[in-house]
C-alpha cells in the first residue's frame, strides 16, 4: 500500500515537473517571438522609421541648402561645415526646384525645446537619392531605393489608334512609344493602323520600393498583325560592351534601320535642305542651306540618329552649340543651335541616345535643330539618300539568337487574343501625349 502511494506521488511529481518544463519552453518561445517582432525594422532610405520623424517637402524658388537648414534651426557655422564635408559627394548648389527632400529628426524628447534635423535626404528621381548625415561625424553618400521588375503580357485589337486601345485597357502609353519608336518604327506606320490590327507583347514593369510604379523597363518580345502581315520582334543584345540592343524578327533580320528619320520626336520640318534658299536672317539673300531644320520648343531632347562616336561637341560661330558624330567611314551627322550639349568628344553614343537639347545659339531665328548629314565627306540631303539597313546579326550569333528566342516565341504564340479583357489598374500612366 505504501509502495503504491510512493509510486503515485512520484508520477505526480514527474507530471508537475514535465508541465513546468513545457510551460518554461512556451514562455521562452513567446519571449523570443516578442524580441523578433521588436527587432523588425521598417526602413526608408536605410533608416529605421520607428527611430525618426520624417519631414517631407520639395525645393521651392529661393530655397538653398543653407536656407533650408537655417529654417530648421541649424546655424551657419554648422551649415558651412556640413557643406564642406559633403561637397565631394554632392554639389549642394545643384538643388532643383520641384525635387523632393526629407529631413530626419530623432524621436522627440520632452526635455528638448528646439528640434534640429539629423539628416538631409535629396531625391534626384524616384530611384536615386543623396544622404547628408550630420548626427555625429558628418558623412554624405549616394544610394538607390530597392527596385523590383515584374514581367507582364498584354494584347489588344485596334479600333482607332494604339494609344486609345492601351488607354481602354489601363495600360501605359509608353508601350505605344516603345512599339512605335523603338521596335516597329521602320516597318509599321502607326498613324495609319487599320481597324482590326492587333498585337501581343511581353514587357517588364519597374517598381520602386515594391509599390511605386516607375514605368516600363523594356519590351522583351512583340507580335503585330498589320495589313495582312505578321510581324515578330525579339529584343537581343548584340554588343554587351557597348550596350547595343536591337530588335530582330524570327529569322534574325534586324528591324531597325541604320538612321532615324529625325533627331527630334514630335517635331516639324521648318526648312529643308536647299542650296538655293533665300534666308531672311541674311537680308533675303540666296545662301545654300545644307541641313534640315526640325522646329521644336527650347529644351526638347535631340537624339543621335545612328550609333557612332562624338568627334565634336563645342560652340563655333553661326552654328552655336553643336555635336558632330562619326558613324563609320562613310557617314557623319551634325546637330546645330543646341541650348546645351549632353555628350563630350570621344563618347560612343547609340541610336536614340540624347546628345543635347533644342536651343537658339548661333545664327537662328527660332528654336530648332539644324540636322546636317555627310556622305563621303560631302553634305547631302538625307531624305534623298538610299540609306543602309542596320548592321545584321553576325553569323556567330545567329544560331545562338535562334535558340534564345525559341521559348520566348512559344510563349508569345501561346498568348490568346481576348475580345473582352479585364482592365489593368495598377500601372496606368496617361501623362504622355497620345500618338
Amino acid at each position: 500500500m505504501r509502495l503504491n502511494t510512493l509510486v503515485i506521488i512520484a508520477i505526480g511529481a514527474i507530471s508537475i515537473f514535465a508541465c513546468k518544463e513545457d510551460n518554461s519552453a512556451e514562455i521562452e518561445y513567446n519571449k523570443n517571438l516578442a524580441e523578433i517582432v521588436e527587432e523588425e525594422k521598417i526602413l526608408e532610405f536605410g533608416f529605421d522609421r520607428k527611430n525618426y520623424e520624417f519631414k517631407r517637402d520639395t525645393i521651392k524658388n529661393g530655397d538653398t541648402f543653407g536656407v533650408i537648414l537655417e529654417r530648421n534651426n541649424i546655424g551657419y557655422p554648422d551649415i558651412f561645415q556640413i557643406a564642406e564635408k559633403a561637397k565631394d559627394t554632392f554639389d549642394i548648389r545643384k538643388l532643383q526646384v520641384g525635387k523632393p527632400y526629407t529631413l530626419l529628426y530623432a524621436k522627440k524628447n520632452k526635455k528638448d525645446s528646439i528640434q534640429k534635423p539629423t539628416t538631409f535626404i535629396y531625391q534626384n528621381n524616384l530611384e536615386d537619392y543623396v544622404v547628408i548625415d550630420f548626427r555625429d561625424s558628418i558623412q554624405a553618400y549616394k544610394s538607390k531605393k530597392p527596385v523590383k521588375y515584374v514581367e507582364k503580357t498584354a494584347t489588344g485589337v485596334i479600333e482607332s489608334s494604339i494609344s486609345s486601345t492601351l488607354e481602354e485597357k489601363g495600360l501605359s502609353q509608353k508601350l505605344a512609344y516603345k512599339m512605335a519608336d523603338e521596335i516597329y518604327a521602320w516597318t509599321i506606320d502607326f498613324r495609319r493602323l487599320q481597324k482590326g490590327d492587333r498585337f501581343k507583347v511581353i514587357y517588364t514593369d519597374k517598381y520602386i520600393d515594391d509599390t511605386i510604379y516607375a514605368g516600363i523597363e523594356n519590351v522583351k518580345a512583340a507580335y503585330f498583325e498589320h495589313n495582312g502581315d505578321s510581324l515578330y520582334a525579339f529584343e537581343y543584345e548584340t554588343d554587351p560592351e557597348k550596350g547595343i540592343i536591337d530588335y530582330f524578327n524570327e529569322e534574325a533580320k534586324n528591324l531597325r534601320r541604320a538612321f532615324l528619320k529625325a533627331p527630334v520626336k514630335f517635331s516639324r520640318i521648318s526648312s529643308r535642305y536647299n542650296l538655293k534658299r533665300r534666308i531672311a536672317y541674311y537680308g533675303n539673300k540666296v545662301r545654300p542651306h545644307k541641313g534640315t531644320d526640325f522646329a521644336a520648343p527650347i529644351g526638347t531632347p535631340i537624339m543621335a540618329t545612328a550609333n557612332g562616336t562624338v568627334v565634336e561637341s563645342t560652340r563655333r560661330g553661326g552654328n552655336g552649340k553643336y555635336v558632330k558624330i562619326r558613324h563609320n567611314d562613310t557617314y557623319s551627322t551634325q546637330y546645330l543651335h543646341m541650348s546645351r550639349q549632353a555628350v563630350k568628344k570621344g563618347e560612343f553614343v547609340k541610336q536614340g541616345d540624347i546628345i543635347g537639347y533644342i536651343g537658339m545659339t548661333g545664327n537662328t531665328g527660332g528654336p530648332h535643330v539644324c540636322y546636317r548629314f555627310w556622305k563621303n565627306g560631302k553634305q547631302v540631303d538625307p531624305f534623298k539618300q538610299k540609306l543602309p539597313e542596320a548592321k545584321p546579326i553576325s553569323d556567330s550569333l545567329k544560331l545562338e539568337y535562334l535558340e534564345f528566342i525559341k521559348p520566348i516565341k512559344q510563349r508569345l504564340d501561346d498568348i490568346f487574343f481576348l475580345e473582352a479583357e479585364p482592365k489593368i489598374k495598377e500601372n496606368t500612366i496617361t501623362e504622355d501625349p497620345i500618338l
